[in-house]
Order: structure tokens, then sequence, then C-alpha cells
């Protein structure tokens, strides 16, 4: 007898949004007429217990924003400020975790990987920036559930719907990354997905409408785009990326733990990315240019 293959077990959900576009070809500011000069990634990671009750996290932040006549909330179009302000206020109260990704895509202007004739998916740009992510979200699985359970366990990826994204290229794309991880083949060296974590079948794109709690990493993609982009939303302003900063990854996971290069990173690194003051304000509130990884002992994640 044939029948659905029953999905794997997993004990977190990751929702993942972004905020600009995946435009190279022209960027501001280099040209007037480009693409964003950003592309901000954000995951936010909750317990399998509270994937139910995040639908309520969401209609009571709703409905704190007096605003009846919203059916679904998409934070860049929020008037006035206190709205944005009290979304990130909510969401600094909630049992989760945020990990964002900021790349400034200026060198990466005209931008041609050699890789991506070979990398299964036609938005090559966006898979390797959530590659980034799932790195950062891959290795607070593995460590959060090791303290939880005494071993690894999974985490299931819903992403927001993107311009030409599918199901299907971001399956492939991960088992693509599998397999050279398999054969030592990575080119990025400098960090990798706990694959343990993550499954294809514990893959899912989701329409914003469609599922309600993918407001969260809108809201939190939205807030950084906000504090670092000065030319399509008007003057960075920081005010709402930093109400969310007890609720950013950071490494340990602990009040004083480290966010810097982990919950937030700045894709390229902070010399390279030749950021205005203005656009550094974010970053060196949350501990740039120090990284993560420059006097981590983190715990290894194949033992209790």
């Amino acid at each position: 007898m044939s029948g659905a293959v029953p999905k794997p077990d997993y004990d977190y959900v990751a929702y993942i949004d972004e905020s600009g576009d995946q435009g190279l070809e022209r960027v501001k500011p280099i040209d007037r007429n480009g693409s964003s000069e950003w592309l901000v990634v954000a995951g936010v990671v909750i317990r399998k217990e509270n994937e139910t009750a995040a639908l309520g996290w969401v209609s009571d932040i709703r409905d704190k924003l007096n605003s009846p006549q919203l059916t679904s909330i998409h934070f860049r179009k929020l008037r006035p400020n206190w709205r944005k302000e009290t979304v990130c206020k909510e969401i600094a109260n909630l049992p989760l975790r945020c990990f964002v990704v900021c790349s400034n895509k200026k060198n990466m202007k005209g931008h041609e990987n050699p890789f991506a004739g070979k990398v299964p998916s036609q938005n090559w740009f966006y898979c390797w920036i959530t590659r980034l992510l799932l790195e950062r979200i891959t290795r607070f699985v593995a460590e959060d559930s090791i303290k939880r359970f005494g071993t690894v366990r999974r985490v299931k990826l819903v992403f927001s719907k993107a311009g030409g994204l599918s199901y299907a290229q971001m399956a492939a794309y991960y088992e693509w990354l599998r397999d050279k991880n398999r054969n030592d083949n990575q080119f990025l060296k400098d960090g990798d997905l706990i694959y343990e974590t993550i499954h294809s079948h514990l893959l899912e794109v989701r329409d914003h409408k469609a599922d309600a709690r993918l407001t969260l990493p809108d809201a939190v993609a939205s807030a950084f785009y906000k504090a670092c982009d000065k030319h399509d939303t008007g003057a960075c302003d920081i005010t709402f990326a930093k109400l969310l900063a007890k609720r950013m990854g950071a490494m340990p996971d602990t009040p004083r733990g480290q966010v810097s290069g982990y919950g937030l990173k700045l894709m390229p690194g902070w010399i390279r990315a030749n950021l205005d003051a203005d656009q550094k304000e974010i970053f060196r509130y949350y501990g740039y240019p120090r990284q993560w990884w420059e006097n981590r002992r983190a715990p290894d994640p194949s033992a209790p």
C-alpha cells in the first residue's frame, strides 16, 4: 500500500524573510536607479511547542496597533513610527531568537558567481545569503537542543515566498550543499551548516498572507534594513533594531553573549563594506567590529 511519506520530526521552527532585493547588475548608490544597496535576511527561531501559540502572538501584536482594518502586518508600511516600535517591543518579549544577515551589495555590483551555473537554483545570491543565516540558526538549534535533550534535534524552515523562489529550488540547493559537505568540497571554509538539524522534507515556502507568523521575520528584517539603509527608506534609523536586542542570537546564548558576527552578520566584513558613519551605527551598537569567533569557545555540537 502506497501513501504519503511522513515528515521527519522536529523540535524548532525558523521563519525566514528578507528586506531589500537581490539585484546585482546596478546597485545604489553607485547607480542612481539601481537596486537596493542592501539585502537583509532574517530568521526567527521558536520551539515547536510554540508553533500554534505564535499565531496568537501575532494577533496580539496586531491588536496593540489600534488598526482594526489591518488584515496582515507589513512592517515597512506601518505609520506612524510608534506602531513599528510597538511591534519590535512585543517581539522582544517573546520566547524566540532572532538572526540577521545584512549584505551590503556595493562590492557585488555586476558580480557573476563562477559557481552559480552549478547551483541548482535560479536565486543563487539569495541562497548564498540564507546559507550564512542558516549557519547561525543551525548552530543555535544544535546547541540548544543538546542542552534540552542531550542530542541534536531538527528545525523546520519556513521561508516567505520571494520573487521566483520555489520549494523545489531551495530543497535542491540545500541537498546540493549537503552533498558538497559529505565530499569535503565546500567552497566557504569559515563556517558550515550543522546538517543534522535540517532536512529537505522540513522546508516550506509560504505566502506572507497565508501564515501570519511570517510577520515576525518580516519585522526583524525590515527593522535592520531601516537601520542601515539611506537610499530607499530615508535616513538610517536604528530605533527599531535596537529594541530587539534581548532576543538577538548571541554566543554564548546568555544576556552577555556576543551578538556581532553571530546574531547579526555583516557582509562583507567591517572594513570591506566601506559604510558611512550613519550606516555603521547599528553594527557598532551590536558589538562590531569585534567578531563572535575571535575569542569564542563554542561547545562541541556532537556531544552533550
